[in-house]
């Protein structure tokens, strides 16, 4: 995507960052008649929700950084008039695991009956999979109830309270860390750790931290449209904000890319941004600005105190094969298998031990990590010579490994993780996975790994954190202001995943900005 031409000088609000939540409030302020400007720093819109080619020579369109969609409402998609659409995933999750010296594992997916069967097929009994019925109806009801204040003014903590009326739910998520709750439902030690992965997605925590970091990303997972499903993007998450960049120029938003934000500066009234470019520097003025950079970022720019450090815990790789791998629990379709989340090393007491050891500062022994395949459910990010041929697509996302694990020496540490991670999930296959990667251009193996200091390097991630800085509750706090997107600055605020209500690829943020904006009245 080519820069824009150079900026004008005056605009009703600029926003700093380009990301899907910086084009979100670009698209809902000049859809309401506002001019805007939008400066992002890199080559083209997107941040991390872009579809690229990251293998030389191969026409297989990744989602390179985040890879699905649960927290985007549907009133974004409505309002904005985006060409966007999602796919729901036949099967939620398979996590092979080895009892009394076989291969077997639990699928959950294809319908209640065969959900019923896997749970008694591994555990013996009709108890685990009925607490599983139960736990999740109620997760099911708090979503129904959470979810569609996320872009409403914050609600206050007693009124949220009120609003999901079920004081087991609330001590279950909100009050007790969610490693009680799992152990009062669940029994089984493997289903225990499918549970718990939920409140560990780019989260270094345990179980059982008094912090509850832990139980408010397990919130955000599950509250998704209402119902907790996560669903894959048809063309992969660039084909999302690739619809917002559109959406946003088309109502006369100013796109400019390659155009990097270096100061801020406002008296509360008016402020100017000034900016960098390849050719020289400039400065643009407005009554507002809008920042969807990350918190520590905001107070660089603004020459503000600099908020609590922020760490990211996850390894993210792609891969793209010649072949999905031949499982050694037979009972399983390998795709089948790999079209949900694929759970690996992730039994509850093996994702205590990896945190641990993390914690102590070592890489984990076992590295419990998660694959999905994209092009199972949408192929559409294949060539068509790719997917006649049968190849696929698989997205690694790595837990408990901090960004402290990196700083000695970033590369080989990398190296050491991916390959104890990539030899976990050979434990579980008939064949090695690098023996079905497919090679590029230059006869490479197709495989990439990004660690939390790659993703700090490539897009300005706080310590590699996918979410700016710890998820925050969905209600007012002290601080908070209206919409979560206040900042001590009156006319600047935060459009980014480090909102109150941010992380994830929902437009929440960029959606709750331009709607304090608005309610604004300039004088």
């Amino acid at each position: 995507m080519p820069a824009a031409t150079e900026p004008s000088r005056t605009y009703d609000a600029i926003i700093v960052g380009g990301g899907h939540n910086g084009l979100v409030a670009a698209a809902y302020l000049a859809r309401a008649g506002r001019t805007v400007l939008v400066l992002e720093r890199l080559g083209r819109t997107g941040g991390a929700a872009v579809s690229t080619r990251p293998f030389a020579g191969v026409d297989a369109r990744l989602s390179r950084y985040s890879y699905l969609v649960s927290l985007l409402p549907r009133k974004i998609v409505r309002d904005l008039g985006l060409d966007f659409r999602v796919r729901g995933r036949t099967v939620s999750s398979y996590t092979p695991v080895e009892r009394d010296g076989r291969p077997t594992g639990l699928l959950v997916g294809g319908g209640e009956r065969r959900i019923r069967e896997a749970f008694e097929r591994l555990t013996g009994g009709k108890t685990e999979y009925q607490a599983w019925r139960r736990f999740y109806a109620m997760t099911g009801r708090v979503a129904e109830r959470v979810f569609p204040t996320l872009t409403e003014p914050l609600p206050a903590r007693e009124e949220l309270r009120r609003r999901i009326d079920d004081e087991a739910a609330w001590r279950a998520l909100f009050e007790e860390p969610i490693g009680v709750a799992i152990e009062e439902n669940f029994t089984d030690d493997l289903v225990r750790g499918v549970v718990l992965t939920d409140a560990l997605i780019g989260t270094f925590a345990d179980a059982h931290d008094a912090s509850l970091r832990q139980n408010r990303c397990f919130l955000y997972h599950v509250i998704g449209g209402g119902t907790g499903a996560w669903d894959v993007p048809v063309g992969g998450m660039g084909a999302l904000t690739d619809a917002l960049a559109a959406a946003a120029r088309s109502a006369g938003a100013v796109l400019a890319t390659g155009h990097e934000a270096v100061r801020i500066e406002t008296d509360g009234r008016a402020a100017e941004v000034a900016y960098r470019t390849a050719d020289g520097e400039g400065v643009a003025a407005a009554r507002h600005v809008l920042v969807g950079a990350s918190p520590q970022e905001l107070a660089a720019l603004a020459g503000d105190p600099a908020p609590e450090p922020a760490e990211g815990a996850q390894l993210k790789v792609n891969m793209l094969l010649k072949r999905l791998p031949r499982l050694r629990d037979t009972a399983v379709d390998p795709r089948e298998a790999f079209s949900g989340t694929f759970h690996i090393a992730e039994g509850y007491g093996q994702l205590a031990t990896a945190h641990a050891q993390a914690a102590a500062g070592r890489l984990p022994a076992a590295p419990p990590s998660e694959i999905y395949c994209h092009s199972l459910t949408d192929p559409t990010i294949l060539g068509r010579d790719l997917a006649e041929r049968g190849y696929q697509t698989l997205t690694l996302f790595g837990l408990h490994t901090p960004a402290r694990l990196f700083t000695a020496d970033n590369d080989a540490v990398r190296d050491e993780l991916l390959k104890s991670t990539l030899a976990q999930l050979d434990a579980h296959l008939a064949e090695p996975i690098t023996d079905c990667l497919a090679l590029d251009a230059d006869g490479r193996p197709c495989i990439e790994a990004k660690t939390p200091l790659d993703l700090e390097r490539d897009l300005r991630l706080p310590g590699g954190n996918i979410f700016h800085r710890d998820l925050s509750w969905p209600y007012a706090q002290d601080g908070t202001g209206r919409w979560g997107v206040e900042t001590r600055h009156a006319n600047v605020l935060l459009c980014g995943a480090g909102a109150v209500r941010g992380g994830g690829v929902s437009g929440v943020p960029g959606h709750n900005a331009a709607m304090a904006l608005l309610e604004k009245r300039d004088d």
